[in-house]
């Protein structure tokens, strides 16, 4: 936060200096005029800015869900695939371990996905994980297809937790907010602009000034909207885990 206070007042600084440098050396001449070149070089300048910043707080949030979205996929596909492996697995535990798969994602459809929005998971979440994986490691198996499907069981809750680790990095991931009030401030800027330069629309001008604050106005609420994967507009479903709910009854369950 100093360092960009520093910055700020580095750059008043600078415009301050150069101005009266310029001034002193007896360079250019008094631009009062609200369309003189100050004003456009300052007002393209801030439109530039708040398109730059807009662009960055739309942009990375949607490539951040589109990750996230795929990452839930490969979760849900993982928790099928322990699911069949574990239909070769004998009694009880076969069983046990899916049935505590569809615990599982009743529980993140249920429960954790709500605390998603806030930017964490469910402890509750790796402890039925650690409890199916420490059963299946202890199984001891006779016959090499149900060791197989032991190993194929491990495997699949590996990769289980390795998508649920980066599941709860996306939800904790959102753009700085430094950016987004940036993006609020120059749009807010970039509006009033043309009055503090002295310009005083009347009539039909209005119009077109109207239009466009109603268009910045709405750029920088989806700036917010969007700025978290599993909330607003571009939030992350769990289509994938209802997709698992529905794939598990076509399953053979072990006995």
């Amino acid at each position: 936060m100093l360092v960009s206070f520093l910055a700020v007042v580095a750059a008043v600084g600078v415009v301050i200096l150069a101005a009266r440098l310029f001034a002193k050396w007896g360079h250019g001449s008094d631009d009062r005029e609200h369309d003189g070149t100050t004003s456009k070089h300052t007002g393209a300048m801030l439109s530039a800015l708040f398109l730059m910043a807009f662009a960055i707080a739309i942009v990375v949030p949607w490539t951040t869900a589109d990750a996230a979205r795929q990452n839930t996929h490969a979760e849900s596909q993982a928790v099928v695939g322990a699911y069949w492996s574990a239909a070769e697995l004998p009694a009880p535990v076969g069983p046990r371990v899916q049935a505590g798969m569809r615990d599982y994602v009743r529980f993140v459809i249920g429960n954790e996905w709500s605390d998603m929005k806030h930017g964490r998971l469910d402890p509750a979440g790796w402890a039925r994980l650690d409890t199916l994986r420490t059963e299946v490691i202890d199984l001891r198996v006779r016959g090499d297809q149900a060791e197989d499907a032991r190993i194929a069981v491990l495997d699949q809750f590996q990769a289980i937790s390795a998508a649920r680790s980066q599941r709860a990095l996306d939800a904790k991931t959102r753009p700085p907010s430094a950016l987004l009030y940036l993006t609020a401030l120059t749009g807010l800027m970039t509006v009033i602009f043309p009055f503090l330069v002295g310009a005083r629309p009347r009539g039909m001008t209005m119009i077109p000034l109207g239009v466009m604050a109603a268009l910045l106005g709405l750029g920088v609420y989806l700036s917010f909207d969007v700025s978290h994967v599993f909330s607003g507009g571009l939030r992350v479903r769990p289509d994938a885990f209802i997709a698992a709910q529905q794939e598990f009854q076509r399953i053979p369950v072990s006995r």
